[in-house]
């Protein structure tokens, strides 16, 4: 009872029904109870500014960039440690990520991801599968889906980065075929629903031309005296896929000739006069491209050249005799080369000494 209590701490008892916290004498240090070895910290899982990039398909010097200029960069970071970023900084990135490519401004993305609640943050990374600023890759490898929103959202570097990093990985044929060709795909699907994404194709194409352009070395000794001419059907500028063969023959120490898209049929009849070429291979994407005609203006030459229809716009349609199909990039890498390597035998001795696709 208080009526126990000496007079002179009467006061021990406050208003509030809490013993006053007691003063340290000055120059006294605070004691602190050590925590026992048997006390885990719980450790948040975090993840380098890499594999955060990676995650959302975009450079690594963009996360830099929304930091120094938004705020939305790791919680705790130190100046002069390594950013690392735990779940709540991923889903706000993964936030701002989402409202650039609905067609937010950055500004407005970073204000939203920065006042956003855990909940919204759920809400709209929860993302709509379809339209909006995305593409549909359903069952596509990781590296397309990244391709695909880099591409939506116009991010020139990371499109980039993404193709030469699959080229590096598996090959230019297979870079196309898992990683470019889904996208490109997905891109003319959205086109034909509703008329958009004309800027995004461009984009894609012109990072993959520069791709494959920087992936075709120079052969100053090829393997074939005489050279594989590469061209379009004369009304087709689908080109890329002659330039992705293009650099993967050239990776085998193949010699090419790339005539480009849309070659009028007189003007490739003049070109195999002229460079006698081992094999012409005429690329058709679309079908309403493809005719026989420009095969059979193909002129028939003392040093005789195997004529290849490649590509799915020459599905269905009639060829000269002397012609062969190609469907596929694959398929057409293979024949050529088996082409080559039976006209001239001598090639197998060299091939053995380079580096695979």
């Amino acid at each position: 009872m208080v009526a126990d209590i000496p007079s002179d701490h009467a006061d021990l008892s406050t208003e509030r029904g809490r013993l006053p916290v007691p003063r340290r004498p000055r120059g006294a240090r605070a004691v602190t109870t050590p925590r026992s070895s048997d006390e885990k910290v719980p450790v948040e899982p975090t993840l380098p500014v890499a594999a955060v990039a990676r995650r959302l398909g975009i450079a690594p010097s963009t996360l830099r960039t929304w930091d120094r200029r938004y705020g939305l960069g790791p919680t705790g970071h130190a100046v002069g440690k390594h950013r690392r970023y735990g779940p709540a900084d991923v889903a706000r990135l993964e936030l701002m990520r989402s409202a650039l490519l609905e067609g937010a401004a950055p500004a407005e993305a970073a204000e939203y991801a920065l006042r956003a609640s855990p909940g919204d943050v759920t809400e709209f990374t929860g993302a709509k599968p379809h339209g909006g600023r995305r593409l549909s890759l359903p069952g596509e490898v990781s590296a397309a889906r990244g391709l695909g929103r880099a591409a939506m959202a116009m991010d020139d570097r990371s499109v980039q980065r993404i193709i030469t990093e699959a080229i590096a990985a598996d090959g230019v044929v297979a870079a196309w075929d898992e990683v470019v060709r889904p996208v490109l795909n997905a891109v003319a699907g959205r086109w034909a629903a509703s008329g958009d994404c004309v800027e995004v194709e461009h984009l894609v194409n012109e990072c993959v031309l520069a791709a494959m352009i920087r992936q075709t070395p120079l052969v100053p000794v090829p393997r074939n005296p005489r050279p594989v001419m590469l061209c379009c059907a004369p009304h087709e500028t689908h080109s890329l896929p002659l330039y992705v063969l293009r650099a993967a023959l050239a990776r085998r120490r193949i010699g090419t000739v790339m005539l480009g898209a849309a070659v009028p049929g007189a003007a490739l009849a003049a070109a195999v006069r002229r460079i006698a070429p081992a094999a012409v291979v005429v690329w058709a994407q679309v079908p309403g491209h493809a005719g026989g005609a420009a095969l059979a203006q193909i002129p028939r030459t003392s040093q005789r050249a195997h004529v290849f229809a490649g590509g799915p716009g020459w599905v269905g349609t009639d060829l000269p005799a002397r012609a062969e199909r190609l469907v596929d990039l694959p398929g057409a890498l293979a024949r050529v080369e088996a082409l080559l390597l039976a006209a001239d035998p001598r090639s197998e001795r060299v091939e053995q000494d380079q580096p695979g696709e």
